[in-house]
């Protein structure tokens, strides 16, 4: 890490520092997003994978928590190009933005409360086992419910949640956990959105599901149609359901798509990554590189 959007400005990353009293720090009054870079080794080239639509949830994100955002869409997307540009990295790489109450201030509440922007990038590889398919369980931990945050924005604030759910799953030998909606019905891994292959057919939990609606679950869907002439039914489901899929996967800007082999002591289908999910795999991980040029429009070149 070279660099980071910090104050205003492109400055060295050991330079992007908050105080502890800062207080989002305190109260978890920050939105975020993560963004992915995927580096095309024979191309020398970098791409951005949906940045536009990041930004512009980032925005919304931002409106719900009272934060005011003086940069604008245009800016944001130049100043990660910048930034990108400028860290250099011939790597695929992890783009964090921030928007936060950077006051250093002490109580509660949203209005009257100095805001910022941050984004920093690292380097990042797979987050899970793409490759091999991961095992799960399901945790104890229900997903915040719509009616206790603002649905649909990713605030920091919030990812407690899944923090838990994922320390449950490790502490039992598992790789992630399968959340829970307020309702009982299956939500979401602890940071992923979920899908469910039965019969031919593609299964994703609703938004009302108390799930994020995910920018690589659109992704998803759109590939399934255009690709393998699958239309993804958006229905509610009980976790009795995930024991007698065919295939499972998670998606994700970290996850991207993650096959999910056994739910607790049970082998989803036979045990191994299943042909839908391995044909999306492959025309996904395409895509993103610029390889697939239908595709490029998703993509902003560094």
């Amino acid at each position: 890490m070279k660099y980071a959007y910090f104050k205003g400005k492109i400055v060295p990353f050991e330079q992007a520092t908050i105080s502890i009293m800062t207080h989002a720090f305190n109260y978890g009054t920050g939105v975020f997003e993560g963004v992915r870079g995927y580096y095309n080794t024979e191309q020398e080239q970098m791409y951005i994978l949906k940045l536009k639509e990041h930004y512009q949830r980032l925005l919304l994100s931002s409106k719900a928590l009272h934060i005011k955002v003086d940069e604008t869409l245009s800016d944001l997307i130049a100043i990660t190009i910048e930034l990108v540009r400028k860290n250099g990295y011939k790597k695929d790489v992890y783009i964090r933005p921030l928007a936060y109450k950077s006051e250093e201030k002490i109580g509660l509440g949203l209005h009257g409360i100095e805001d910022d922007v941050a984004i920093y990038l690292a380097p990042f590889g797979n987050y899970l086992d793409v490759s091999a398919g991961i095992k799960v369980c399901i945790s104890k931990y229900r997903r915040i419910s719509e009616h206790s945050m603002p649905a649909g924005a990713k605030l920091t604030g919030t990812y407690f949640n899944s923090s838990l759910a994922k320390a449950e799953a490790i502490g039992k030998g598992y790789v992630e956990a399968i959340t829970l909606s307020h309702k009982g019905n299956v939500a979401e891994g602890s940071g992923e959105n979920i899908f469910m292959v039965k019969n031919g057919k593609l299964i994703t939990p609703p938004l009302s599901d108390d799930i994020l609606p995910g920018i690589t679950r659109q992704v998803i869907m759109g590939l399934a149609k255009k690709e393998l002439g699958i239309v993804t039914l958006q229905k509610s489901f009980k976790p009795a359901a995930l024991y007698k899929a065919d295939e499972l996967f998670f998606c994700g800007t970290g996850a991207q798509i993650s096959p999910i082999i056994q739910v607790e002591k049970r082998k989803i289908g036979n045990g191994k990554i299943g042909p839908i999910t391995a044909k999306l795999q492959e025309i996904y991980f395409k895509a993103v590189r610029g390889e697939i040029p239908k595709y490029r429009k998703w993509l902003t070149p560094v």
